[in-house]
């Protein structure tokens, strides 16, 4: 069996600041890169810490998933990845406003660092609608 694999644009997240896709659509699986905190607009980070960055990074997903024709109501597994593991509760508040049934799947982990410095970025699998 031979898997097609299908690069999604996604206009209303920022761009790719590498060699990457927003999204990747193979089968019926939408893999998105990580999101940061970043406003699409400027391509800065939004202010407020890590809940303002979690809000962005979340707002950022849904444009991906929007672009595949997805939704986060769709969404199987998500992995956050946090500076520092002490924003815990406070990203886990705001990924709740997200979330608010039939939660996804999800790990969390503490890396060294983040790119351009973010305090969060997430990343998705979701089902094609």
């Amino acid at each position: 069996m031979t898997v097609k694999k299908e690069v999604v644009i996604a206009p209303k997240a920022p761009q790719a600041i590498g060699p990457y896709s927003a999204a990747v659509k193979a089968c019926n699986l939408i893999f998105t890169a990580g999101q940061l905190g970043i406003n699409p607009e400027d391509g800065e980070f939004v202010k407020g810490g890590i809940e303002a960055e979690t809000r962005q990074a979340l707002t950022n997903l849904t444009a991906v998933l929007e672009a595949a024709g997805t939704s986060l109501k769709s969404v199987i597994k998500t992995t956050v990845f946090l500076r520092d593991m002490n924003d815990f509760s406070n990203m886990n508040k705001v990924y709740g406003e997200f979330f608010t049934s039939e939660f996804p799947a999800r790990s969390a982990v503490q890396v060294a660092r983040l790119p351009k410095d973010g305090a969060v970025e997430i990343e998705a699998v979701a089902l094609v609608e």
